[in-house]
């Protein structure tokens, strides 16, 4: 083999060294038929249908299925799937972006930074037929209501620890017992700089009141429609997925006791979440997004 290419050199020059032609079928997919594959899915759809599939696109531009699956797989395009998003409209959008997470990457010293956030409404659903074994598991579709619960859940950014309460009601006057647990539990000579949402049991007179009593408690907001910048959403997805969207009960109480117990468990072996984005890369992705979508009026 390197003779071979070491006679090409001596005999052609470098232009030897151009690969020759090769045995075998030719190629029969164009570069400008993979273009008009890749144009229509992202700025056409089909006359009969919100999306493509590859059978339809198949029969508009006169390829095969395998081709267009294979030139999807390569640029990476799925038609068929949608994502969420909302972009907040807060006008204070910018200055608590960069109140929020300046917590996160530099906390002041001598203080807690606690990610709170309720997660109410948690059902405690029965399955009408239990589950079955021996099998990939799988339960019935339908379910019986028992009651629910609200979850008051604190997450500390350095440590990971989860401060947790249930209530079966979702008030202003159980957010104030929740700060009194705060207030009990966080030592005395630490400030409490809570990240919340803008909830309206968040801002009534009565807290308004119990924070005048207790000035080492600061709130931080974070925009509105913007609850990603709440760590402690992170923690809640966790509980969910790991314990309750494939568990079963009989009571509300049964629920209680399944999160208190799962709770406990995490704080045996706290984790946490550790941010890293600065708010200028948050708000240069959120200004790049912005010019990639139509009529975002920002």
């Amino acid at each position: 083999m390197v003779g071979k290419w070491r006679a090409r050199l001596l005999q052609d020059g470098i232009e030897g060294l151009a690969d020759g032609g090769r045995s075998g079928r030719p190629r029969m997919v164009t570069d400008g038929q993979v273009s008009e594959v890749i144009a229509k899915t992202l700025e056409q759809t089909p006359p009969d249908a919100t999306q493509w599939s590859t059978r339809s696109m198949a029969q508009a531009t006169g390829l095969s299925q395998s081709t267009v699956s294979r030139i999807w797989r390569a640029f990476a395009l799925s038609p068929h799937r949608a994502d969420q998003f909302k972009l907040s409209r807060d006008p204070e959008f910018v200055s608590k972006v960069r109140d929020v997470v300046g917590l996160y990457l530099d906390p002041p010293e001598r203080a807690l930074v606690l990610c709170c956030d309720e997660k109410s409404q948690i059902q405690a659903l029965d399955r009408t037929q239990p589950m079955m074994t021996g099998t990939a598991q799988r339960f019935s579709h339908d379910y019986r209501r028992h009651g629910t619960t609200s979850l008051f859940a604190a997450l500390d950014v350095a440590s990971g620890k989860v401060f947790a309460t249930l209530h079966r009601r979702h008030r202003s006057e159980e957010f104030r017992k929740f700060l009194n647990l705060l207030d009990r539990q966080v030592p005395a000579g630490l400030d409490v700089h809570l990240i919340l949402d803008n909830y309206a049991t968040h801002k009534t007179p009565a807290i308004h009141r119990w924070l005048l009593r207790h000035p080492r408690f600061h709130l931080h907001f974070t925009p509105t429609s913007a609850s990603w910048l709440n760590l402690v959403e992170r923690w809640f997805g966790e509980l969910t997925n790991k314990q309750l969207r494939r568990s079963s009960y009989s009571s509300v109480p049964d629920l209680e006791a399944d999160i208190r117990r799962w709770t406990e468990l995490w704080n045996d072996n706290p984790r946490p979440y550790v941010w890293t984005k600065t708010a200028d890369e948050i708000l240069e992705s959120l200004a790049h997004y912005c010019q990639r979508i139509s009529d975002s009026q920002h």
